[in-house]
């Protein structure tokens, strides 16, 4: 559960134009691309005399991918869509109340995130909509790491899953939900499949440390060995102090090159994270970045989560040589 208490701009992955967009964009429905194989659907779709399915997510990382998914019979919109929005401590507003009650399909990650959603959710229990917890849909009870958006299993597990709700939704729309999604897997996530795979053939077993939980599920996917003391990454990701003994255990693993990358998230950057950035680099240790959410906002998420991977990637080359 990531609070960020130290907003900034993400680090190497973006530029300068990247900054100049995250200024200009704030919440808002996800953005409508007109290429076959990208987007969301808008109101063309009715145009044409199609049934567009009216979504809302309660992240933009999962209504990017309902967006993929849905194409021009649905409408996704996003309510947490503002890099510099966290998740946890958000306000519902007003309208945020008016797209929920009116939304045929809501999808929300669980897992203690986002319970404001929930609050939004019961505000109209009974109206036929449809609901896709990814918490529950991939089994982590709360408590758990939240941050399923980073676990490559379970994005696609959720893929599957809102695929299959969108045809239940419209069933005579079917054969193109399946064809979006065939697209989607095979076409538009290729790259993002493909870096998973080669990071996983080639440096598996790595050993890497990282600023906090949010990096665990990708870590994972990776099949890359963390070596941050887990009561570390949940503390900074709950936003509480961690001990002065994981402070010391993480500065010996860096002084001592126990670790061949740090990967920390750039939107959640303490004290002790920028300190340990800090230590990293003075040993030499390369320094991946990521994020909590879409960035830039008006990025999707295969466009978003590619560039980290790459990122990664180049901090292992480096490390190791291979």
């Amino acid at each position: 559960m990531s609070r960020l208490p130290d907003r900034r701009p993400a680090g190497p992955v973006l530029g300068a134009a990247a900054v100049a967009l995250l200024a200009a964009l704030s919440a808002c429905s996800t953005p409508s691309p007109a290429s076959p194989d990208s987007g969301s659907g808008t109101a063309s779709g009715a145009a044409a005399g199609g049934k567009v399915i009216q979504v809302v997510a309660a992240e933009n990382f999962w209504g990017s991918i309902a967006a993929r998914l849905g194409g021009s019979h649905a409408h996704v919109s996003s309510i947490i869509a503002n890099p510099d929005t966290d998740p946890h401590s958000y306000e519902p507003t007003a309208a945020d109340a008016r797209t929920v009650t009116t939304a045929q399909y809501a999808i929300v990650n669980g897992i203690g995130y986002d319970a404001w959603a929930d609050k939004l959710l019961a505000t109209n229990p009974g109206s036929g909509r449809t609901e896709l917890k990814v918490g529950d849909l991939v089994g982590i009870q709360p408590g758990g790491n939240p941050h399923r958006w980073y676990s490559p299993d379970h994005v696609h597990q959720v893929i599957e899953q809102i695929t299959a709700d969108y045809k239940t939704i419209d069933p005579g729309d079917a054969a193109y939900f399946d064809q979006r999604k065939q697209i989607f897997e095979t076409r538009t996530l290729a790259r993002y499949n493909q870096l998973i795979a080669d990071i996983k053939a080639t440096y598996a077993g790595t050993p890497i440390g990282a600023s906090e939980s949010i990096v665990t599920p990708l870590a994972q996917g990776l099949g890359l060995k963390m070596l941050t003391p887990e009561s570390f990454l949940d503390a900074m990701s709950e936003g509480t102090d961690p001990t002065a003994a994981d402070k010391a255990l993480i500065d010996r693993q860096i002084k001592g090159r126990q670790i061949k990358i740090y990967v920390y998230n750039s939107q959640n950057s303490t004290p002790d994270v920028a300190a340990q950035v800090k230590l990293a680099k003075s040993e030499g240790i390369p320094v991946a970045t990521v994020t909590e959410t879409l960035t830039p906002a008006n990025a999707t998420f295969e466009q978003w989560q590619t560039a980290e991977l790459q990122g990664i990637e180049q901090a292992l080359h480096q490390a190791t040589g291979k």
